[in-house]
C-alpha cells in the first residue's frame, strides 16, 4: 500500500504565492515521475508540472515561469511553488507519483487526496 499526502493548498489573493508538498509513504522499492495536477468540477484533471527522478521538469504552458516542481527523492516529496497566483489557478490539486513497490512490481501510478487551492480577486 502505497499513500500520498498533500499539504500547503489555502486561500490566497492575486498576485499571492503558495507552496505544496506531497510526500509518498508505505511499501515503495523506487520511485520513478513525480507531479502535480490540478481539477476544476466538471472538468478533466490537467498537468500542471512534472518532474523525473534525475530531476527533469515539465510544465504546462499556464504555468511557466510561475510555478516550480521540485523534489527530495531521499524521502519521496515533490514540492510544487506557485507564485503570482491568479484566479485561473483555482481547483483542487493533486500530487501523483509513478511507484514500485518491490522489484517484482512494475511501477504503478498512485494518487495523493488533493489539496483545495483558492484564489481571490
Amino acid at each position: 500500500q502505497v499513500q500520498l499526502v498533500e499539504s500547503g493548498g489555502g486561500l490566497v489573493q492575486r498576485g499571492g504565492s503558495l507552496r505544496l508538498s506531497c510526500t509518498a509513504s508505505g511499501s515503495i522499492y523506487s520511485t520513478d515521475d513525480m507531479g502535480w495536477y490540478r481539477q476544476a468540477p466538471g472538468k478533466q484533471r490537467e498537468l500542471v508540472a512534472t518532474i523525473t527522478s534525475g530531476g527533469r521538469t515539465t510544465y504546462a504552458d499556464a504555468v511557466k515561469g510561475r510555478f516550480t516542481i521540485s523534489r527530495v527523492n531521499a524521502n519521496n516529496t515533490v514540492y510544487l511553488q506557485m507564485n503570482n497566483l491568479t484566479p485561473q489557478d483555482t481547483d483542487v490539486y493533486y500530487c501523483k507519483a509513478r511507484v514500485q513497490r518491490s522489484r517484482f512490481h512494475v511501477y504503478q501510478d498512485s494518487w495523493g487526496q488533493g489539496t483545495q487551492v483558492t484564489v481571490s480577486s
